[in-house]
Parts: structure tokens; sequence; C-alpha cells
């Protein structure tokens, strides 16, 4: 009953957040919290590959690009002078691909959006996996600036190649279909629906993170974080843990990408952006990099703050100087500070040094 008390009481608060903007007619902010619901995703998943793996990396909008941009392209992209081809006859005969109209009335033939997701997702996974078998022998700053590498590649390859549309990014990404007549987009008629489902999609992603680490591979992955020389004495496999944890991070950051793209309707190479990829770390050492609950917290109200727009320009130097300050100050994150803990030993070392003088 304890291990499900957090989740009932974030699904309270999502409950109530949403009534309270019913009543005080404020729906508008639904829009930011959806959006940072998808990027809670992402955070999360980093938040277990550097609190119990105990790496870092600033590659991880490099993932979310790559989910959000294989997705929208896939279902953007028209087929149409291709449906003799062989290959895409299959993939119609299998149900792959679905015939629509672009806004002008032409017709399109583009892949479905949950098989384009589909291959976006393990497209992203096989990648990681690729990266990860020489990356992650690697360790500190070293481990960190080859993540960031790959994060350059990613953001440089999106804004060159004419596939991706470039400077432009692509637009015109068709609703996400889910059962029971659901869909991701970004209908302001469906903006209540749309935040449950983000929310709904956050929650089942934070409840199987917390099944991993309460498993015996989260035992294992803490005692490598805490001494990854005794844990390797002891027979645990570290490098393939650490594999495993990479990969899974990687499949968050691109669900998260698949499902905020179709959201917006769009994405564009600012998502694949290195400063992205030094927030994400940012909000993850603020809420803790071992503690998902601080996690989750700091990005919903730093990613809903950066979305209402109230750092305005100085967005990006804002989480860099929050990273530099919390990295000085609170290395475990804020929710680690106990400001009564430390102003009761400030007390008492005050009251031991009048009784000693």
């Amino acid at each position: 009953m304890r291990r499900l008390l957090p989740i009932c009481l974030l699904i309270g608060a999502v409950v109530a957040v949403q009534l309270v903007t019913e009543v005080s007619d404020t729906r508008y902010y639904l829009t930011q919290l959806t959006m940072a619901a998808y990027y809670c995703l992402l955070i999360i998943g980093l938040s277990v590959l550097m609190g119990y793996a105990g790496q870092i990396s600033l590659g991880h909008a490099g993932f979310f690009a790559i989910g959000g941009y294989l997705s929208a392209a896939l279902t953007t992209h028209n087929l149409i002078e291709y449906n003799q081809a062989g290959l895409v006859q299959a993939l119609q005969q299998l149900g792959l691909l679905v015939s629509t109209q672009d806004i002008y009335g032409s017709s399109l033939l583009v892949v479905a959006p949950w098989a384009a997701a589909l291959a976006a997702v393990c497209a992203a996974a096989l990648i990681a996996w690729l990266l990860g078998i020489p990356v992650l022998k690697l360790k500190g700053h070293y481990l960190a600036m080859a993540t960031l590498g790959f994060g350059i590649i990613v953001y440089r390859v999106a804004l060159a190649s004419s596939y991706f549309g470039e400077a432009d990014g692509i637009s015109e990404v068709p609703p996400f279909q889910l059962p029971f007549g659901l869909a991701v987009s970004g209908d302001f008629s469906a903006r209540v629906e749309n935040y449950y489902i983000a929310w709904g999609v956050l929650i089942i992603g934070l409840i199987l993170l917390r099944n991993l680490i309460d498993s015996r591979v989260g035992r294992a992955l803490r005692a490598i974080h805490a001494a990854p020389e005794a844990a390797e004495a002891m027979g645990v496999d570290t490098a393939r843990f650490k594999l495993k944890v990479f990969v899974i991070s990687a499949v968050y950051a691109a669900v998260a990408g698949v499902f905020l793209t179709h959201y917006n309707g769009g994405i564009g190479p600012s998502e694949a952006g290195v400063m992205k990829s030094v927030r994400y770390v940012a909000i993850v050492a603020v809420g803790g990099m071992a503690n998902l609950n601080g996690a989750l917290l700091m990005g919903v109200v730093l990613s809903f703050m950066s979305l209402r727009g109230v750092f305005g320009t100085y967005d990006d130097a804002v989480f860099g100087l929050i990273l530099i300050v919390i990295m000085l100050f609170a290395p475990k994150g804020v929710l680690s500070l106990n400001p009564l803990a430390r102003v009761r030993a400030t007390i008492g070392r005050r009251r031991l040094s009048r009784e000693g003088g």
C-alpha cells in the first residue's frame, strides 16, 4: 500500500489541477501542463540513468528528436507515387499505411501513426544500443563528451536534411489515434482529453520505472552506482546493466518525442539542440539524481515555467545557472535540503561554543 500511495497522490493531484483550471476558467494552462508531462517522461528516464546507473548523458535531446522526427517524417511524406512498388503494396496489405488528404484536398498515402511510432522507438533503441556498447566504457567527463557529440550529430542531421525539413522542421503531423476514440492532437476542443492522455502515459512510465528500481535489477543498479568495482567483484555484469538502462532511458525519450510531436503537430531542430540536453540534466540534478519523485516534480515546475515564457529570452541561461548552483550547493537535489535541520545544527553549535567558552 505504501508503494501505491505516491502514485495515488499524483493521480489525485492531476485530477485536482484539471478541476481547478475548469472552475477558474484557466484551461489554457492545460496546454503547457500536457507538454510538460511529455518532457517529464524523458526526465524520469534520464533520472534512472544518472541516479542509479551512474551515467551522465548530454545527448538525450537526440533520442527525443529521433522519436519525434522519424514519426513525423513517416506520417507526412507522401508515398502515393510509389503505390505500385512491391514494398508499398506489401505495407498496405499489412495495414501499415493509411490513405488520407492534406489541407488542400490532395490524396496522401502515409505510414499509420502507430506504425511510425513503433518504428521510431525501435530505431532509437537500436541506436542507443549501438552507441552504448562503445560509449558506456567511458567514465566521467569522457562519457559526457561522447554523448554530447551524439546529440550534436543528430541536431546537424535534422538541420541539414531535406527529408526532415531542414531549418523549418516538419509540420502538419497528423493526430495519433488511440483506442476508444481518443487521439493525441493539438485540437483545442480535446484539450482536457489530451491532458489526461499525457499524464496517463507519464504515470504508466513512472510505475514501470518504480517496479524496475524495486526489483533485483534495481538493487544491482544501486550497487553499481555506489561501488562499481565491488559490484563487479560480486558477480554483477555492470556493462550489461548500464547498457540496458541506457537503452531504456533512450526509449523513454523517443516515446516522449513521438507523443509531443503528434500533440504539437510538428517538430523543429531546436528539440535536438545541445541546450535541450543541458536543460534535462539540470532538471534531473535539481530534483535529485536518484529521486524519481523529485525529478518529476522539478520537471513539471521548471518545464511549465519555461513553456509559459517566465524566463523570457534568458531561458537557456537560467537552466545553465541552475545546473551550476545545484552542483555547488545541493548536489543531491533541492529536496535533499533540510532547512530546519541546518538551523538546529547551527543553534546547537553556537550553544556548544558558548558552553565551552
